[in-house]
């Protein structure tokens, strides 16, 4: 026996049209049906203090152990302890898991749970009819519902009546079933979300041993607080169990088809960088050094990295932004593999150093979270308003390159690509993430060692110039004729003295020069050297032949490779490339889009690629813009595609 379960929802990353299929399974252990789905997106919600993000990566790390395909969108105020019960307050967490291959967090969920009046209120506009409401009666009460702008209850007016509700007293349930561990009401409360995170862990038949673990290690010092929050968890598995409001619980098949072959593990994209760093260290050879300043979204790598001495990190927490990228830059001209991360607040201050970077010619990492802005602007939110920071936000001619990740595994692909360009062309990089992708997580394969690019270097050993008189000399700025580096001599090499500072060298020798000719020889040689920095030729997804090419870039391609299978399975042909390097840009980038008669680039600012495709290829490129710091919807991007196609 078969059923159809459908809502817009559930078309997340579909090739158009409702996907999700259910099949009843009658005599489960409990007596309940059990329905499969292929796909589910389920919201957690409630206050700053509720603990939402740890339900929802905790829900997380059991999908992936389970072996579901997975994405993420964690949404959490930028306050440490936002105001409790108010609009602004409210933290959520979004998990998309399927039996597929899935691109995106998913464009709304199939299950809201609610912790309170304002995390109901907050989120009811993305839940579809039709989708599942589990809320906590306990908090519904006149206070806490007069502080959003309720008059009456939601859950007693009918205003909820075209939604599958599910009113749960989670506080009480909680209480009750911590009352033989002694704790006071207060503390008990605080394992509610544990007691959700069990009910949801039975209603999808999620693993439970881990979370078990990882309760009694989290709280290893406090034994008493780890069996209360574990004792809560079973409770809520046992509730869902029991009761008869929940007549039904869900199965999503592991993806086991979606995957290529090898070892895996759920990651988010700021873990993913770190990793990336630290393989590009140990396979270039160098010690890496962080000189960072905390900062959100980045702060976790700074985090990470200080955990890996035992691979030679060194992680330098500085005073300010100019601090940690000038040591950064004082540990590259000493050798290391220096990196520096931030977000956009910091990459301004850290301006001035970058361009010492460029005339310098050393490798160094700038790694950029974006987030929005200007200013302190949005810091928890997601935002790709830096690109034209990064490509010109410098004095003077100070070209970089620029290389974006795609999605939060990709994080560690790119960390690598940077490296391997700062360090064979002896150049500053940015590397240009955003807080969508950092704190997003997906299933990530693990590479094996062999597979990794070699990245080591060869520093300067000797003289390397021969003056008319036949000395041998060094010139730390004699240049490789293919890349155009100049040699990188290590501190404290004997006979390779060099004087480094932010005045203009003279070509070859580096000594000062204010000559003119010089000057423009030097800023051309720079800009030529970026400019010649080998990217691999972009790749276009045009398999019927289409006229209207999507290109993107950055964490933009899950819901646009999300829209362009809807615009697909809709009848419509659609071209898809997707751009990680950004400065230069791919050699073949203006014959590819010489060969369409419509471009439509969609990025979360006000048009900034765009702006550079306009300007160096005279294409008439198709902003579609959006800076509300969420990432784009699938069906958004769809409707998109459709107009300019049908246009």
């Amino acid at each position: 026996m078969t059923s159809q379960v459908s809502s817009p929802a559930e078309q997340a990353d579909g090739a158009g049209g409702a996907v999700v299929g259910g099949q009843r399974i009658p005599g489960s252990p409990d007596g309940k049906e059990v329905r499969r789905l292929d796909r589910v997106i389920i919201r957690f919600a409630g206050d700053s203090g509720d603990g939402m993000q740890l339900t929802g990566d905790r829900f997380t790390s059991e999908t992936a152990s389970f072996g579901n395909d997975l994405s993420t969108l964690p949404n959490f105020p930028a306050e440490i302890r936002a105001p409790a019960g108010t609009l602004p307050g409210v933290s959520s967490f979004q998990l998309h898991f399927a039996d597929h291959d899935i691109l995106t967090p998913g464009d709304a969920p199939n299950v809201l749970v609610a912790m309170n009046p304002a995390a109901l209120k907050a989120n009811i506009a993305d839940v579809p009819r039709g989708a599942e409401i589990i809320v906590n009666t306990d908090e519904f009460t006149k206070r806490p519902m007069a502080k959003v702008g309720y008059e009456t209850s939601p859950l007693e007016d009918g205003s909820l009546a075209a939604y599958n509700l599910h009113p749960v007293p989670l506080t009480t349930l909680t209480v009750e079933a911590l009352k033989d561990f002694g704790l006071s009401r207060k503390e008990a409360e605080r394992s509610k979300n544990m007691f959700a995170l069990g009910l949801l862990s039975w209603m999808y038949h999620r693993p439970t041993e881990a979370t078990e673990s990882f309760l009694r290690q989290k709280f290893a010092k406090k034994p008493e607080i780890a069996e209360a929050n574990i004792v809560a968890f079973r409770a809520g598995w046992n509730f869902g169990e029991t009761t008869e409001d929940f007549a039904v619980s869900y199965e999503v098949a592991p993806a086991t088809h979606a995957f290529p072959t090898g070892t895996y593990r759920n990651i988010s994209g700021n873990l993913a960088l770190s990793y990336g760093l630290i393989a590009a260290s140990q396979q270039a050879d160098l010690p890496l050094y962080l000189g960072s300043y905390p900062i959100t979204p980045a702060s976790d790598i700074l985090h990470e990295l200080s955990k890996h001495k035992n691979f030679g990190v060194r992680t330098f927490q500085a005073e300010d932004e100019i601090a940690g990228i000038g040591a950064a830059l004082g540990a590259a001209f000493g050798g290391a593999l220096g990196v520096t991360t931030t977000s956009g607040p910091g990459v301004a201050l850290k301006s001035e150093t970058i361009g010492l970077a460029v005339s310098l010619e050393l490798p160094l990492l700038i790694v950029d979270i974006q987030r929005g802005g200007p200013s302190t602007g949005l810091p928890t939110k997601t935002e790709q308003a830096d690109l034209l920071q990064a490509m010109y936000g410098r004095n003077g001619e100070a070209p970089v390159p620029i290389v974006a990740p795609r999605t939060p595994a990709d994080c560690f692909d790119a960390a690598l690509d940077a490296a391997r360009i700062a360090l064979t062309y002896r150049t500053p990089v940015f590397l240009l993430s955003d807080g969508y992708l950092a704190n997003g997580s997906e299933p990530w394969r693990i590479p094996e060692v062999a597979d990794l690019p070699d990245l080591k270097v060869k520093f300067a050993t000797a003289a390397n110039h021969t003056l008319a008189d036949g000395s041998e000399v060094f010139w730390p700025y004699k240049r490789e004729p293919q890349t155009l580096a100049r040699p990188w001599a290590v501190p404290g090499t004997p006979g390779l003295e060099h004087r480094i500072g932010g005045i203009e060298k003279q070509d070859g020798t580096g000594n000062i020069s204010y000559d003119p000719a010089n000057h423009d020889l030097m800023v051309r040689t720079r800009q030529a050297k970026v400019d010649g920095i080998e990217v691999p030729e972009l790749d276009v997804d045009d398999p019927d032949g289409a006229t209207t090419l999507v290109l993107g870039w950055g964490s933009t391609y899950g819901p646009i490779t999300a829209a362009v299978r809807r615009v697909r399975g809709a009848g419509l042909p659609v071209a898809q490339a997707h751009l990680r390097h950004l400065n230069p840009f791919p050699r073949n980038l203006g014959e590819v889009l010489e060969r369409y008669e419509k471009v439509v680039v969609p990025e979360m600012n006000l048009g900034q690629l765009a702006t550079l495709i306009r300007a160096k290829y005279l294409v008439d490129a198709r902003s579609y813009n959006q800076v509300n710091g969420m990432p784009f919807k699938a069906e958004q991007l769809a409707k998109v595609l459709k107009e300019a196609i049908d246009d």
